[in-house]
């Protein structure tokens, strides 16, 4: 993939991020994510926190029980890093890996982290196909509304491995799983129509760079089987608005939407 095609996509995709307000909060809205109580994003905000609460209470604090110590943590996707910044606060030491360094809502948007911790995070622009680190060195990797983002799925998941020691855990938060894959089809082919429609200028650019889209449950478990990983789902408690999506697109004849939920998997 070259630089230039790289950069004309991270160019376009920020500049959609700025128009769906992305970042529009400023400071305080940054430092409180994911936890927003106004604005034009606090309804899509208030789903993630319910899936980043039940990260850290069912994979994080296991994690932290059976290690005893400081963990290694490797956040795959991170945008503006405030998953990164919940680590730190809590005493981990954590990476934050993106493709984009923008300052809307890139790395370039976590230097406002750097006055309210301890000590800053790690920033490291990279890609998921060559992550940067050593072999068995982080505790934790995780992929926080990214997976999928990824061109190749198992390729991205055993680069992920190859970072993490044995015992270690590899979560997913935050990507849509669909029950068939008819259905992820059918959301992606909408949402390359939108982007043609809505965002005509910048469209060739945010197209230029394929991605899976979304996940099914064969789907990771083809693609994490090879790696030795069986990934396990943990369900999240959603907003009624959000658990009631699946009976309004029965009643409305309309296509069964994604849900997220929390998968992890052991490292062998």
């Amino acid at each position: 993939m070259s630089a230039s095609r790289l950069g004309r996509f991270g160019e376009a995709y920020a500049r959609v991020r700025e128009i769906e307000g992305r970042g529009s909060g400023g400071e305080e809205e940054l430092l409180a994510l994911p936890y927003l109580a106004s604005g034009p994003l606090a309804k899509q905000w208030g789903v993630r926190a319910r899936t980043f609460d039940a990260f850290t209470s069912r994979v994080l604090a296991p994690l932290e029980r059976q290690r005893a110590r400081s963990l290694r943590v490797l956040d795959l996707g991170a945008g503006n890093g405030w998953l990164s910044a919940r680590l730190t606060r809590r005493g981990h030491a954590a990476v934050a890996v993106d493709l984009r360094t923008d300052a809307i809502d890139g790395l370039g948007a976590a230097a406002p982290f750097r006055r309210t911790l301890p000590r800053m995070f790690a920033r490291v622009a990279a890609s998921f196909a060559g992550l940067p680190f050593k072999d068995r060195r982080f505790d934790l990797a995780l992929f926080d509304a990214s997976l999928h983002y990824a061109e190749d799925l198992h390729a991205t998941l055993a680069e992920a491995v190859r970072t993490v020691a044995a015992g270690g855990r590899v979560a997913i938060l935050d990507s849509p799983f669909y029950g068939r894959a008819a259905l992820g089809e059918q959301m992606a082919a909408e949402k390359r129509r939108a982007i043609r429609t809505q965002h005509a200028d910048l469209a060739d650019a945010l197209l230029s760079i394929p991605s899976i889209e979304y996940l099914t449950r064969e789907r990771l478990d083809g693609a994490a089987a090879p790696l030795g990983l069986a990934f396990r789902r943990h369900r999240v408690l959603y907003p009624l608005w959000y658990e009631a999506r699946p009976a309004l697109a029965f009643l409305r004849r309309q296509r069964h939407p994604s849900r997220f939920d929390l998968w992890e998997a052991e490292v062998p």
